[in-house]
């Protein structure tokens, strides 16, 4: 009975408090319109971090406005990195794990992320969304049933010719304005946070570069998910393989018995590619193989393959699929000299986060005060939280509330926004409410190698 009225006072004392909040200085959609403006996308294969200067634009901003807002230690590494620091405000905040939030800058390579134009869709009432600067643009309801739940919201898209960017400066703003939330109600209880915005995660690289003994957090969340209420413990376990093909070239007017051209042997290859185990053909928790990349030369041609699954036998089957194509390929084309490199990638933070289960409770519990029904959905992808994973660093995935990242039908809500960020000022809160019933350990990484660097980007 006790207990009971332990946890009713609780609520209590937490609807007051709700009722009480002050609003943020800027309104996060506000801010999530301004920083969507910047152009921050990232490059491949640029050998440096950050892959592309202009990254550091929104870092030195978001640098200033975090030292408008209170924060302390506030830096820009040289990698293009923003840290930061907000004290706690407990009795003894020792008592709670420092708890970090981290959302990256940059956006996909894939579409143009320069001279966005973010639209806002006013009191959506159903129906396709026309792009208005390229009409054949279009989200649907057939292909984007969320919108059905979206019905009076504010949607927000681009105008058709670029990405919107919500993947992920939708989880900056929503992190900047749960600081300023913080600060304007100093009544709304926390421990200790830390504050970091990454580069080059659409393209793999910045976060090797990420300083986990300097940020100091035990804990960790990205804030860079989809739809409102998808928590994510779970991220593809990921290799990636090179093909390559190596023939003879002469001049093609005299190559007669001489020439070995490897282009019909690479061509051979991707012929075999087994059609159920395509990306385009797969979902859920099946894991796929990926040509993506591939050149073309007598003398010498290559592919490039992304193997993805859930599970590290998953791994082992695709890459024995791969070795038997390069076989059968190399039976047919005996001139040929066929090898494969494979590179492990990262693994599936599972195999970190089933040991530390408090993390996505905590989170699913701070949105369902937000409102919102959380669960456990598996990413068909990664995060910067894989790497940091395998750091010592555990890091589960929360929701930003957008959706089709990485391409012009992109979009998010203005609810979406809001109920993002109020699942964030909740989650201080959970934190501070149960005091140290989670203890931090290291965990040994399975493969070592891992520890050290994630190979390629998160696709």
């Amino acid at each position: 009975m006790k207990t009971f009225y332990a946890i009713f006072i609780g609520l209590l004392l937490f609807s007051a408090s709700l009722a009480q909040t002050k609003p943020p200085q800027e309104a996060v959609l506000d801010r999530f319109l301004r920083y969507v403006k910047i152009d921050t996308q990232s490059a491949e294969d640029a050998g440096i971090v950050p892959s592309t200067k202009k990254q550091f634009v929104l870092a030195n901003l978001l640098a200033e406005e975090l030292k408008k807002l209170g924060v302390q230690n506030v830096r820009v590494s040289e990698f293009s990195i923003v840290y930061g620091s907000v004290p706690g405000n407990l009795a003894d905040n020792s008592k709670v794990p420092t708890i970090g939030f981290i959302a990256h800058m940059d956006t996909s390579p894939a579409v143009s992320g320069a001279n966005v134009n973010p639209i806002i869709h006013k009191n959506y009432q159903g129906g396709d969304i026309v792009l208005p600067n390229d009409k054949t643009q279009i989200i649907s309801v057939e292909k984007n049933p969320v919108l059905k739940q979206l019905i009076g919201d504010d949607i927000i898209t681009a105008d058709g010719t670029t990405l919107l960017g919500s993947d992920d400066k939708a989880g900056i703003a929503e992190i900047m304005t749960m600081i300023d939330i913080l600060r304007q109600n100093p009544n709304i209880k926390h421990g200790n946070i830390a504050i970091a915005f990454t580069p080059d995660e659409e393209v793999g690289g910045g976060i090797d570069k990420f300083d986990v003994e300097g940020f100091g957090a035990k804990f960790a969340y990205t804030v860079d998910g989809g739809q409102l209420g998808e928590i994510s413990n779970e991220t593809w376990s990921a290799r990636t393989a090179t093909v390559t093909f190596n023939g003879k070239s002469t001049h093609p007017g005299y190559a007669k018995g001489i020439m070995i051209n490897s282009t019909y042997a690479a061509a051979d290859f991707l012929t075999r590619f087994p059609k159920d185990m395509l990306p385009e053909t797969t979902e859920g928790r099946v894991g796929f193989v990926h040509p993506y990349s591939s050149a073309l030369d007598i003398e010498e041609s290559s592919v490039k393959i992304l193997l993805r699954d859930f599970d590290i036998s998953g791994l082992e089957a695709k890459e024995a699929i791969l070795k038997k194509m390069i076989a059968d390929t190399q039976a047919k084309f005996p001139d040929v000299k066929i090898t494969i490199d494979v590179k492990v990638g990262y693994l599936n933070m599972k195999e970190v986060l089933k040991d530390f289960p408090q993390l996505t409770d905590y989170a699913i519990e701070a949105a369902k005060r937000a409102g919102i029904t959380a669960s456990l959905k598996p990413i068909r992808g990664g995060t910067d939280g894989s790497n940091l994973t395998f750091r010592n660093l555990p890091i589960p995935n929360l929701f930003t509330g957008g959706s089709n990242f990485h391409g012009k039908l992109e979009f998010n809500s203005k609810r979406g926004l809001e109920k993002s960020t109020e699942t964030l000022v909740n989650l201080v809160q959970v934190w501070a409410e149960n005091q140290c019933k989670i203890k931090f350990r290291a965990h040994l990484c399975a493969l070592p190698e891992l520890c050290q660097r994630a190979v390629r980007p998160y696709p």
